[in-house]
């Protein structure tokens, strides 16, 4: 049987998941994190995951009481049958269809499938992810009509009641932030900036205002962004 006080938070180790991770322990008994290896070009950011999880342990004894097990899945299929810069050293272009080239089909669809798999054996009744379709890319698989029918479709195909919560769905990169802030002040902030990677070319060796990367891909573009707005107020 699921514990209807558990979550399962979808963590890349970039910005938007680690702030869901930081909102799941506000209000959730229990919260384990999944992460995916897919090829991405960004392997970082898996590296990033133990440090951040480490360092919300210790920001709040409550967080750390309640944060559970770390899962990582291999999904080397999707990088054999994607042709994206995302899984590749291709240039980030925009697509004849108005889609960044970083797009990767289906990634989402099957995040969340398997996280509902290992959420089942694991009696974990929410599930929690990132994606948010206000300040993004375009990718059909963050939009909310998408998700909302998955959420459908999985607990018909494993006659469960999960629920899906994307917290930062109609919130921009400004607000993301504020509600970093909110959960954790200026201490949780400052973990976000230094142990999480969001830069879709896996550069962190760059330092800036709001944290690691070539700063000038669309993941960037759209952290830095912002960041500024705001550090503005």
């Amino acid at each position: 049987m699921s514990d209807p006080q558990s979550a399962l938070v979808l963590f890349s180790g970039g910005q938007d998941s680690a702030t869901c991770l930081a909102w799941a322990l506000d209000r959730f008994d229990g919260v384990e994190t999944i992460g995916f290896e897919y090829g991405q070009r960004h392997r970082v950011e898996l590296d990033c995951r133990a440090a951040f999880r480490e360092g919300l342990a210790r920001l709040n004894p409550a967080w750390a009481a309640r944060l559970g097990e770390d899962h990582t899945l291999s999904l080397d299929a999707l990088a054999a049958i994607s042709d994206t810069a995302l899984t590749s050293d291709a240039e980030i272009r925009m697509r004849e269809d108005g889609l960044p080239n970083t797009f990767v089909p289906g990634r989402n669809l099957l995040f969340l499938t398997f996280a509902a798999a290992v959420a089942y054996r694991r009696g974990l009744r929410h599930l929690v992810g990132g994606m948010c379709e206000t300040d993004y890319s375009g990718y059909p698989d963050c939009r909310d009509d998408t998700l909302k029918a998955l959420q459908v479709a999985l607990n018909l195909g494993m006659e469960r009641r999960f629920v899906l919560h994307t917290p930062l769905m109609w919130l921009d990169k400004a607000a993301t932030w504020r509600l970093a802030h909110e959960l954790g002040g200026e201490a949780l902030v400052d973990l976000v900036r230094e142990e999480t990677h969001t830069c879709y070319l896996g550069e962190r060796t760059r330092r800036h205002a709001w944290g690691y990367g070539c700063g000038a891909c669309p993941a960037c573009e759209l952290r830095r962004r912002g960041w500024e707005a705001y550090a503005a107020g």
